[in-house]
């Protein structure tokens, strides 16, 4: 069974970039798809960007051209790189791993989750 352990949040000022990272240790890491979401206090979970074991990328059009989505197949590790971060991008944010692509909004996988804190 996959376990992820998301990190790297923090505090970043408007305008400024933070990376994520997900460790997702096991033998199978490369043939799963994995993706972030999102949770901001008193909202759902969103969906946020997505890679499959290829390397095809998904994002949510609120990050396009902002977040960009890698994986490292070779360390097991997945990352999003935020830059030009808004107040908005506040949120709880969340490593998750499935089989399925396109990336299905129900992972079967998550991680713990990361704190990230934009201020204006």
């Amino acid at each position: 069974q996959a376990q992820l352990v998301d990190s790297g949040g923090g505090l970043a000022q408007a305008g400024g970039s933070l990376r994520l990272s997900c460790a997702a240790p096991g033998r199978t890491f490369s043939t799963y798809a994995m993706g972030w979401f999102r949770q901001a206090p008193g909202k759902e979970r969103d969906f946020v960007a997505a890679i499959s074991w290829s390397g095809v990328r998904s994002y949510a059009e609120s990050v396009k051209g902002r977040f960009t989505i890698s994986r490292d197949n070779a360390k097991n590790m997945v990352y999003l790189h935020m830059n030009s971060l808004k107040p908005e991008d506040t949120a709880v944010y969340y490593c998750a791993a499935d089989r399925l692509w396109p990336f299905t909004l129900r992972p079967g996988y998550w991680g713990q989750g990361t704190q990230v804190n934009v201020s204006s």
